[in-house]
């Protein structure tokens, strides 16, 4: 693996970090077979996010939208985590503090092995119901009716744990995602946009507290100016890579 190149300043402060949060968006499941939302071949390329993805559209069409999740879903189940996963998972041991944050609903994180994760838009893996908030395993859910939301004990239906457009984050997860970035050492911000908001707005957050960014995208980004050390590659290739460079400057101890 081709060593990576960087200074001594930057070398010192991976070195003497003590608080790692890796935020996570589409691109890094890319490689896993998951489509991203935006960009060439994104989910909403020839849907637009009303018809799926609202709560209107969940009332409206239950059915509909439920079998696209249901299908998304399996997608989901089908994969399997790749490089890049398996490198952010492995992260945990090397820092006293490490911490994924996920724009991610697909579950590839804690397949990989992660253990400490902040899903910032909710989870495929479950179902809750809309009345009640009652919650349950999706693929239990999904066995029981593929083509309909089944129903709840309560007479609601369940409907994906995710956050759909229109919704708020989770209050009480996106707070502990913010709380993570302003103590952050070293944020790496892989796979993802930065468009996004509130989820990008922790970027900024944690450039603002003083945190070294580093940023893993084949395209530039709003924050890609900011990043100490910036990979202009797929998450696949640059997180090993990322891997190695962190090992080595923490190894010079």
């Amino acid at each position: 693996m081709e060593a990576i190149e960087i200074s001594p300043e930057v070398a010192e402060r991976i070195r003497r970090a003590r608080r790692a949060v890796f935020f996570t968006g589409a691109g890094v499941s890319r490689e896993s077979g998951l489509a991203t939302f935006r960009g060439d071949g994104g989910l909403w390329e020839s849907r637009r996010p009303e018809e799926l993805a609202t709560p209107q559209a969940f009332a409206r069409h239950p059915d509909t939208v439920w079998r696209w999740y249901a299908w998304r879903f399996h997608q989901a189940a089908a994969a399997e985590p790749n490089p890049a996963h398996l490198a952010i998972a492995s992260f945990e041991g090397r820092f006293p503090s490490s911490l994924v944050v996920t724009q991610n609903v697909d579950g590839l994180h804690r397949r990989a092995g992660s253990q400490r994760i902040l899903e910032l838009h909710g989870t495929l893996v479950e179902a809750t119901c809309h009345s009640c908030g009652r919650r349950r395993p999706m693929g239990e859910a999904v066995a029981q009716s593929a083509d309909a939301p089944p129903r709840c004990p309560c007479g609601g239906l369940f409907r994906p744990a995710v956050v759909w457009f229109g919704e708020a984050l989770p209050p009480a997860v996106l707070a502990d995602a913010h709380e993570e970035a302003q103590r952050a050492d070293l944020f790496v911000s892989i796979g993802t946009s930065g468009v996004v908001y509130p989820a990008a707005g922790l970027i900024e957050v944690a450039h603002r507290a003083g945190a070294l960014l580093v940023e893993v995208n084949p395209e530039p980004t709003p924050f890609s100016s900011l990043a100490a050390l910036r990979f202009a590659e797929p998450a696949g290739l640059a997180v090993p890579r990322l891997l190695e460079t962190i090992e080595r400057c923490r190894s010079q101890a």
